[in-house]
């Protein structure tokens, strides 16, 4: 018997736990076909390179240059702080331009600002204690 309009009840939407965990086994097949094809890839050149090892094969090579002495040198730390500073200052130069477009945007204006003051006044607390410890100072 065919239903009139006022006869038809709207209830909740029920989703069915199946179809909840159906999108979950989508993605984990997708991780496990990645996961495999990596797998039969590393297998396919392991079976198909030539192992011919000689004394030359082993040697470090650098530029085309013997190596001489040892395989370790010895790095200061403070390059790779000054690289890490640097990284944090580009972050910051890169969020200054979306910033600048909100801030731009009509009733963002104030809640814009104090977010990149706060911002930078975490960058300046980080230098400022770079500074502290005398990792800025170049020897």
């Amino acid at each position: 018997m065919p239903q009139t309009s006022h006869e038809t009840v709207k209830g909740p939407t029920v989703v069915v736990a199946s179809d909840y965990f159906h999108s979950y086994a989508v993605v984990g097949l997708l991780v496990a076909v990645g996961v495999l094809f990596v797998a039969v890839a590393f297998g396919a050149g392991r079976l198909l390179r030539p192992v011919v090892p000689t004394p030359e094969k082993l040697l470090t090579y650098e530029c085309g240059v013997d190596p001489v002495g040892e395989g370790w040198a010895h790095t200061q730390v403070r390059y790779y702080v000054y690289a890490f500073l640097y990284v944090i200052f580009a972050v910051d130069s890169i969020f200054l331009f979306p910033w600048a477009t909100v801030f731009a945007a009509p009733g963002y204006g104030a809640t814009t600002l104090v977010e990149m003051f706060l911002f930078l006044g975490f960058l300046a607390v980080g230098l400022l204690y770079a500074y502290k410890k005398g990792v800025l100072a170049w020897t």
